[in-house]
C-alpha cells in the first residue's frame, strides 16, 4: 500500500488496510487492529468503517472480506453530545413541507465522516418517525434558525430559492473589539480544512464572501453585538471574516477568541458546552412552495443565558 495513504490520517485514528486474503470483516479487524467484536459492531453502528472506499451502513461483522479488499477504518470516531437536547423546545415550526429548529450548538447538522449517528438530521428523523431532507447548514459551533425538508419537492424549492438570492438569513454575534458597519467582502481559499483563510485581495480560484454588518453596538467589556446578513454562504464565512479583521467571535478557540464563560463541559447540563460561540442565526426569512413569504426571528441569544 502506497506509504502516504497508510500513514493518512493515521494521527487521528485511521488506519488503511488490505485485505491479505478472503477473511470475515470482524476477523481481520481483530488480526490487524486487535479490534475485539463488540468494538467493530460499534464502529459498524457509527458508519466509521468503508470497504472500497464505500461506507458500511450496517452491522455486518461476519460479512466476507475479499484478498485486495480495501477497508479504512476510524477507530476513534469523534462523539458529539446529545443527552442535552430538548426535541421538543428546539421545534419552532412543524407543517406538512417542512419542520423549522432553533439548533443547538454543539451538534452537527449532518452525518459526519466517521459518524452517521450523533447529527441533528438523524436523530430528529429518529425522533418525527420520519426521514428528513438537509436544506442547508450551520456550523458545529453555531446555534440557531435551520429548515429541514419533509420531502424531496421541498429540499428542491428551499435549494433553488438560496441559490436564487431568495432565503435571509439575519445572524447576531458578539466579537472582540469595535465593528465597522457596512458590507465586507474578501476572498476564501477553497479548502476543505479549517479554519478557513481568507484576504481582502481578489486571488485566484478564491471564492468571493460577502456580509452586510447591519448594525454594531460596542461596549464597555471591549466587545461588539452585531447584527450580520450573509449575502453569501461559505462554510466559517462570518467567523473567518471578522477573525481576519481582528474581530474573532467570542468563544470562537479556532479563530483566535477563548471559551465562552459559563460554559460546561457536562453534556447534561444546560444548552452552552465548549463548543459554543457567540453566534446564532436569529433571523430566517424564504418563500414557502405557495410563494408565500415566511419570517421566523429568535429572541433569546443562547450564550447570554450563562
Amino acid at each position: 500500500m502506497d506509504s502516504i495513504l497508510s500513514n493518512r490520517g493515521k494521527s487521528y485514528g485511521v488506519e488503511h488496510i488490505l485485505a491479505p486474503r478472503t477473511i470475515s470483516l470482524s476477523d481481520l479487524l481483530t488480526e490487524q487492529l486487535g479490534l475485539a467484536s463488540e468494538r467493530t459492531e460499534e464502529l459498524l453502528h457509527f458508519g466509521s468503517i468503508y470497504l472500497n472506499n464505500e461506507r458500511i451502513q450496517n452491522s455486518l461483522k461476519n460479512m466476507q472480506i475479499n484478498q485486495g479488499d480495501y477497508l479504512r477504518v476510524h477507530q476513534n470516531p469523534r462523539r458529539f453530545p446529545v443527552n442535552f437536547v430538548d426535541w421538543q423546545n428546539c421545534v419552532v415550526e412543524n407543517n406538512d413541507d417542512y419542520i423549522i429548529i432553533n439548533k443547538p450548538s454543539g451538534l452537527p447538522v449532518h452525518p459526519t465522516v466517521d459518524n452517521t449517528q450523533e447529527n441533528l438530521c438523524t436523530l430528529l428523523s429518529k425522533h418525527l418517525g420520519f426521514e428528513l431532507f438537509i436544506t442547508s447548514r450551520l456550523d458545529l459551533p453555531t446555534s440557531g434558525l435551520l429548515v429541514f425538508a419533509k420531502s424531496k419537492a421541498f429540499q428542491k424549492h428551499f435549494n433553488i430559492a438560496l441559490t436564487n438570492g431568495d432565503v435571509k438569513k439575519i445572524y447576531r454575534a458578539h466579537a472582540h473589539g469595535e465593528v465597522k458597519t457596512g458590507e465586507w467582502t474578501h476572498y476564501m481559499e477553497p479548502s476543505p480544512r479549517a479554519p478557513k483563510t481568507v484576504s481582502r485581495e481578489e486571488k485566484a480560484g478564491w471564492v468571493s464572501c460577502r456580509m452586510l454588518v447591519l448594525e454594531s453596538t460596542y461596549d464597555s467589556q471591549g466587545y461588539s453585538d452585531l447584527s450580520i446578513e450573509l449575502l453569501t454562504g461559505r462554510t466559517h464565512q462570518i467567523r473567518a471574516q471578522l477573525a481576519h479583521e481582528g474581530h474573532p467571535i467570542l468563544g470562537d478557540q479556532a479563530y483566535g477568541s477563548s471559551v465562552l464563560p459559563g460554559v460546561s463541559s457536562d453534556e447534561n447540563k444546560g444548552t452552552l458546552t465548549p463548543e459554543t460561540i457567540a453566534l446564532q442565526c436569529c433571523s430566517l426569512g424564504f418563500p414557502d412552495l405557495t410563494g408565500t413569504w415566511k419570517q421566523l426571528n429568535l429572541s433569546l441569544f443562547p450564550w447570554r443565558q450563562a
